[in-house]
């Protein structure tokens, strides 16, 4: 089972707010996930920092077993660098 490090849509209609999530490839976007590591409000005022919250650890720990980030995933995680 390959796994891959997402996000999952969480919030209502216009209102999106997302979870970073380590879940199998095969699952729906939405669907079961392993574990959740972080989350996403791209309403948030401020820099990336206040917007996205991430356990780095656990981050770490599935990319060291073999998870990959999706495109998206791995853009926030390098601002969360920068910041």
């Amino acid at each position: 089972m390959s796994v891959r490090i997402r996000l999952a849509r969480f919030g209502g209609k216009k209102h999106p707010y997302y979870r970073i999530v380590a879940a199998p490839n095969e699952a729906r976007r939405d669907g079961r996930f392993l574990e959740q590591i972080g989350t996403y409000d791209p309403a948030a005022k401020g820099a990336a920092h206040g917007r996205v919250t991430l356990e780095r650890a656990r981050y770490d720990h599935w990319v060291g077993v073999g998870a990959t980030p999706s495109d998206t995933v791995a853009s926030l995680v390098r601002q969360l660098d920068r910041a």
